[in-house]
């Protein structure tokens, strides 16, 4: 099975590469989904309790993510030691997650899947990677997209500051796609990756 990881910055458009990917045949691993599951875990939720209070829950008990991301994307110098405990507490689970999914679907005959992580260099999931996919879009445009989510401008520069450097995930990657223009521009681009790189050694 072949593994192709999505980088790229914050509201670069990932979700929309990955999908398109999907579109075309491949699997799309659910890291997202993952991090709910480590979060809803007895000893990961008592972890956090321990150390940031019944605040961070949920009236039906469960982490209230929004509450959690306040904490870990406050500014310095808080922000960056809380998420760094953070991390450390939920990767090693995740993972195991990620890997289950990868076993699951090789069992399953699937010819190439995605993952498309925020954190994968950081937590050294780009590792399982075949192919790396950087998803490029000017700075302006991606805060122009958090924007329209509703985040700050300095929201977006702490979650920003937060991940690997643009730098290093666009020298990690294989191809470049440009997202900075229309869906059908990116669409395009993803099926050219997809028959020139993926297709025929996989698809024979």
């Amino acid at each position: 099975m072949l593994v192709v990881g999505i980088l790229g910055g914050v509201a670069s458009g990932k979700t929309l590469v990955a999908a398109e990917l999907a579109r075309l045949g491949a699997s799309v691993l659910d890291a997202d989904g993952a991090g709910h599951t480590v979060l809803c875990q007895a000893d990961v939720r008592d972890a956090l309790v321990a150390r940031w209070g019944r605040a961070i829950l949920c009236r039906d008990g469960r982490v209230d993510r929004k509450a959690l991301a306040r904490i870990v994307f406050a500014p310095p110098p808080s922000g960056p030691a809380e998420l760094a405990y953070l991390e450390r507490l939920t990767h090693p689970p995740i993972g195991v997650l990620l890997r289950q999914q990868l076993a699951d679907l090789t069992r399953r005959g699937v010819a190439v899947a995605v993952l498309d992580a925020a954190v994968m260099i950081e937590a050294g999931w780009d590792r399982w990677c075949d192919r790396m996919v950087f998803v490029d879009a000017p700075r302006e445009t991606r805060l122009a997209r958090c924007r329209r989510r509703g985040w700050t401008d300095e929201e977006f520069a702490r979650r920003e500051a937060a991940q690997e450097s643009l730098e290093r995930k666009r020298a990690r990657a294989d191809v470049i796609i440009d997202n900075s223009r229309s869906a059908a521009s990116t669409r395009r681009q993803v099926e050219r990756f997809w028959h020139a790189t993926i297709r025929p050694p996989w698809r024979r």
